[in-house]
């Protein structure tokens, strides 16, 4: 028996190292795609204006030690064996440690939050803690950040930064990416006639990589990383052969010594010279950012083990061959081709293009969930998101986003047309990304780790140092063409700062004007009103009370729904929240009201449901809530008291199934009632399957039979249309951001999510002005 359990555990572990495996495989593809192609343009963008290489190498020798110690130190040191960590439940990237600290410092700031949020599953730590030991120098860091509005509002911002930075290079990554791949004919035929094929070739490559993103990288992800597999082998063993074959002993530069006589020789030009250096850290953030798409172990094995010593073989490489052709003719020449042996720089072209194509689609999808990311919770307006794998959550795209970035990316390759503007712009919208990172982990370290304030202070005052001297380096090239991402990330934030205002007020307006519990009390079991069959839905922002819309609604028509349902659908500070966990249910008045509340809680990774299928698990939901006696327990909602002591969690205990065609005799209890849904095709019927003993008593059981009568008789979708108005005697600056600024966005904006497949018989529109 032993020796079968041994067995067994040994081949567990196979299994296990060769899913690992497989998955650090892929990740070649998906993560290190634009890592991978840094060496295109590095030396390039280095060796442009700033710094000249002389007889003495020195330059040389100064800038290989440079790109070594900085892959060395932020890549590896801080991102694979520090930031990896602080991943929230698996997913990675800025918002994910935004989140983090949300959740953990509760410095979160999105209307709707609850106490009952804190027992999702997803919101404990590690260690199954969520709040840090009183007395500790977390808890006094937690109270401040808590007391304090005007910390909490910097934070926010400095993730909003960082999110529109990431925004900024889905723009300018493929710009200089393919542009760089493409800039290798430029060994093949005269200047004259290369500037007038470099452009053109560059931006049909872009149009065709953007039309693409409709059909998904599902159909064409698995050549991604044999792509980058076979291009990192290929500049190792270029980089080999030229290291053998031109200076041997090029492996001294790697001593630190030399950016000392760098910086001691160029001075003032070999610190702008960082600003081209630093290119060779682009997509670093790429592997924190895609973290739940791979474990951590696959994504290190992946960096430690082939993207490292590939990249350092390559800069090598290309240092070893510079230090031996110290007089080329024009500056543009010093790219990555000139090194490249003659005989193979065609074949090298096709593998490089398909490269950088690989390394664009990585951020461009990036670019995407950042988007869906900042949507999700509330603070960039609705935009369409289309699932373009029904296997893995994480490839989506946004047609909105994408054809914008397209327009954008175009413009910049059009007006820049040289590497060297395009890498001073992507070189301060990737340092200030990690900066953001940088600023956010100390947070991280003492509030979620526990750890002490002594190593938070010295991993921001390391990294942080080294930082902010590229950062300098970048921001001093602002006329030439660092002025791009500052743009963009102006207008980006500007729009989400907007959008985020905007649904605050929205939110403030709907809590101070909502219904008290006695106005509705006072209208008597029947509402005052004639109550028609069928259950009514109506959207509201709330998460306690009863919105004011619902008294618009009775005020100005005669009927309503003898099954009403406040639906609030609400984002929470997680990756995603399970099945299980997602619906809370209360009552609204007493039993005979008929008047319910469900909040339906998504992560912001998590993917909504079809109208069929949401359909189906709320009436699920309130069945069970409603068999498993809570609400007889729970009376009904009091204003007075807080409204998650008066919801329950509720999950699976009554199922729904479907069936094509006349249903089979039910073998069950006699209970089991069978209903039509008249959203669903005709012959397919969808029947409540109660437990076999499930103890019900007579009210519980007139309850749910009316709920499936009402159910059979079909569900109404009560949708509010509100529009925003700035009270009178508002400030000139809010009215120009309520009445044009959100307005404007959000009449361009997609509707909820939920509503957006809801047949339009089924739904019913009410409008109301909003003076906020």
């Amino acid at each position: 028996m032993d020796i079968e359990s041994r067995s067994c555990a040994n081949r567990m572990k196979r299994e296990s190292w060769r899913t690992v495996l497989t998955l650090a495989y892929q990740s070649l593809g998906v993560v290190y795609g634009d890592l991978s192609i840094s060496p295109l343009y590095v030396y390039k963008n280095t060796f442009a204006d700033d710094i000249e290489h002389s007889e003495s190498n020195e330059e040389i020798f100064g800038v290989l030690s440079f790109v070594f110690w900085t892959l060395t130190l932020v890549p590896l040191v801080k991102y694979v064996f520090i930031v990896l960590r602080a991943d929230d439940n698996g997913e990675g990237g800025t918002f994910a440690l935004y989140s983090l600290l949300c959740r953990h410092a509760g410095i979160g700031i999105l209307p709707g939050g609850q106490f009952g949020d804190e027992e999702l599953s997803a919101y404990k730590t590690r260690d199954g803690r969520l709040h840090p030991p009183s007395g500790t120098a977390a808890e006094r860091l937690k109270r401040m950040l808590e007391e304090h509005k005007v910390l909490r509002h910097l934070l926010m911002i400095l993730a909003l930064l960082g999110a529109s930075m990431v925004i900024g290079d889905g723009v300018l990554t493929p710009a200089i990416s393919v542009f760089s791949a493409v800039s290798g004919l430029e060994l093949s035929m005269s200047k004259e006639h290369h500037q007038y094929v470099e452009v053109p070739v560059t931006c049909l490559i872009l149009v065709f990589l953007f039309a693409l993103q409709h059909y998904g990288t599902q159909r064409v992800g698995f050549l991604f990383a044999p792509i980058v597999a076979t291009w990192l082998l290929c500049i190792s063993m270029i980089g080999v052969y030229n290291i053998f074959y031109w200076n041997p002993h090029i492996y001294q530069a790697l001593s630190p010594y030399y950016m000392y006589k760098l910086l001691k020789k160029t001075r003032t030009r070999g610190w702008m010279s960082l600003g081209g250096i630093l290119l060779c850290i682009t997509g670093s953030e790429a592997m924190y950012a895609d973290l739940g798409h791979f474990s951590q172990l696959s994504i290190k094995i992946a960096f430690t083990s082939v993207v490292y010593p590939s990249l350092v073989l390559a800069y090598m490489g290309q240092a070893a061959y510079l230090s031996r052709h110290h007089f080329i003719e024009s500056s543009y020449l010093v790219g990555f081709y000139v090194s490249v042996p003659e005989r193979i720089r065609w074949p090298l072209l096709v593998i490089a293009i398909l490269a950088a194509v690989v390394g664009s689609q990585a951020v461009i999808t990036g670019t995407f969930s950042i988007i869906k990311q900042c949507s999700a919770l509330g603070y960039f307006p609705r935009v369409k998101i289309v699932h373009t794998s029904s296997e893995v959550h994480g490839q989506i795209y946004v047609p909105e986003i994408n054809w914008i970035l397209m327009i954008l990316c175009l413009a910049v390759t059009i007006g820049f047309r040289d590497t060297k503007h395009m890498g001073n712009a992507s070189g301060l919208a990737v340092i200030t990304v990690m900066l953001v990172t940088t600023c956010l982990m100390p947070l991280v370290i003492v509030l979620c780790w526990h750890k002490s304030i002594f190593l938070s202070v010295c991993f921001v005052l390391f990294f942080g140092t080294i930082e902010a001297l590229y950062f300098s380096a970048s921001i001093v090239k602002f006329l030439e063409g660092a002025w791009v991402p500052i743009t963009f990330s102006f207008i980006f934030m500007i729009i989400m700062y907007i959008w985020y205002y905007g649904t605050l007020k929205k939110y403030d307006f709907e809590v101070q004007n909502k219904v008290s519990l006695n106005w509705l009390l006072s209208l008597g079991p029947h509402i005052g009103i004639v109550r028609v069959r069928g259950i009514g839905l109506i959207h509201t922002e709330l998460v306690s009370g009863i919105p004011a819309v619902f008294s618009h609604f009775v005020t100005n028509l005669p009927a309503f729904h003898q099954i009403l349902v406040f639906l609030c659908i609400k984002s929470v500070p997680v990756p995603y929240v399970k099945p299980e966990e997602r619906f809370l249910v209360g009552r609204i008045g007493p039993k005979e009201f008929r008047l319910y509340r469900v909040i339906a809680r998504y992560g912001y990774h998590d993917v909504h449901k079809d109208d069929l299928e949401f359909e189906k698990d709320l009436v699920c939901s309130i069945a069970e809530f409603i068999q498993t006696g809570t609400s007889e327990q729970n009376g009904f909602m009091d204003e007075t008291r807080k409204c998650d002591e008066k919801m329950a969690v509720v999950g699976k205990g009554v199922q729904l199934c479907e069936q094509d065609g006349e249903p089979e005799e039910d073998p069950g209890p006699s209970n089991s009632r069978e209903i039509q849904s008249p959203l669903i095709l005709p012959k397919k019927r969808v029947r409540f399957v109660l437990p076999k003993s499930p103890q019900l008593h007579e009210g519980a059981r007139e309850e749910l039979q009316e709920l499936m009568e009402a159910r059979e008789a079909g569900m109404a979708f009560i949708l509010v249309h509100s529009h925003m108005r700035a009270k009178s005697g508002s400030g000139l600056i809010k009215r120009l951001v309520i009445n044009f600024g959100y307005e404007f966005l959000r009449r361009n904006c997609r509707g909820p999510a939920y509503a957006i497949n809801i047949p339009h018989a089924s739904t019913l529109e009410v409008g109301m002005v909003y003076s906020v």
